[in-house]
């Protein structure tokens, strides 16, 4: 098998991140990646992505981009943005936990990631703790908001999770961070994430999967 012609279909055809799907242009800048963080929320419940990534552009389109917006909004102003985007069944719960995480973010880093990164001090381990402070962030949310965050933290690379890493093994690929690694462009990391977890979710067998990537 070619290595490197698999990982350039599974680029070109499934390396979409989930934050430019929830139409955050990420940057090491405080309003994108704390949108970042409010697209990591809505995933950490068991709901498809493409259900939460459409939830964030909802809550986005309110105006509610950054922390200070979020926490200044209604609870039902929240729930009304999820409500549009049919994320149901947890849209009250998640409401609460983003206004709760809002004021976190306001009172611990005045608004601004970059200091929970500074706090980390280029440790991922410690950079994954912080993140599950924030309300209904748990290890797979930290995951995630670490997978995305790639792109702009040199330190998280190369971060591929379990699921995406099983996806790749699956795939007949290296199934290690740094095997995958070896076969992309850094600034690609993110998007081979991406793809491995977009195609894990087609959910059928491994030759399955290797259709989805061909």
């Amino acid at each position: 098998m070619d290595t490197d012609a698999v990982i350039g279909r599974l680029l070109r055809e499934h390396g979409r991140t989930y934050a430019d799907e929830a139409g955050i242009v990420l940057h090491d800048k405080p309003a994108p990646l704390y949108q970042l963080l409010v697209l990591t929320v809505l995933c950490s419940v068991r709901i498809r992505a493409d259900i939460a990534t459409a939830a964030a552009r909802e809550l986005f389109s309110d105006g509610l981009r950054t922390p200070s917006a979020m926490a200044d909004s209604s609870w039902q102003q929240r729930v009304d943005a999820l409500g549009r985007a049919h994320y149901v069944r947890y849209d009250e719960s998640t409401a609460t936990a983003l206004g709760e995480g809002a004021r976190l973010v306001l009172d611990r880093y005045r608004g601004d990631l970059r200091q929970l990164r500074e706090e980390a001090a280029g440790d991922p381990d410690a950079l994954r703790g912080l993140l599950r402070e924030v309300p209904r962030i748990g290890p797979v949310g930290a995951g995630i908001f670490c997978r995305e965050a790639q792109a702009v933290w040199p330190e998280l690379r190369p971060y591929f999770d379990e699921r995406s890493l099983t996806a790749a093994a699956r795939l007949g690929l290296p199934h290690t961070p740094a095997g995958l690694a070896r076969h992309v462009d850094p600034a690609d990391l993110s998007r081979l994430a991406a793809a491995l977890i977009r195609v894990s979710l087609t959910r059928g067998s491994p030759a399955a999967e290797r259709r989805a990537a061909a």
